[in-house]
């Protein structure tokens, strides 16, 4: 086993636990979810869906490379919701650090997913 197929089985189950987690979970995303978000439930229903779509196309050879582009796009259009939560953490002086290191992983998980397009 190489680095390569290590790191690839490593992101099928983060965007598969992410995925998953927005139906465990529903609560956390809606919480860091932009009050200019139309209709939030369902959205977090459409990424949850989308994720979990993209970790299982990133297993086959021949839909992989799209499978990371709509990683990418994905990580792009939430990336609002992450400056938001930003936000709320700075205002309410809770988990801050956290917030700060999650939103500066946007670009880790952008290249990521970049080196299997």
């Amino acid at each position: 086993m190489d680095l390569n197929f290590i790191s690839l089985i490593v992101m099928i189950f983060f965007y598969l636990f992410a995925g998953i987690s927005h139906f465990k979970n529903p609560k956390f995303f809606l919480l860091i979810t932009p009050n200019w978000v139309y209709k939030p439930e369902l959205i977090n229903i459409i990424i949850g869906i989308i994720e979990i779509g993209l970790a299982l196309g990133l297993i086959l050879e021949t839909t992989r490379s799209i499978s990371a582009i709509g990683i990418i796009i994905l990580l792009i259009i939430v990336f609002p919701a992450n400056v938001y939560h930003l936000q709320i953490s700075i205002k309410k002086k809770k988990n801050i650090l956290g917030t700060i290191i999650r939103l500066s992983i946007q670009g880790i998980l952008i290249y990521w997913a970049y080196i299997f397009i």
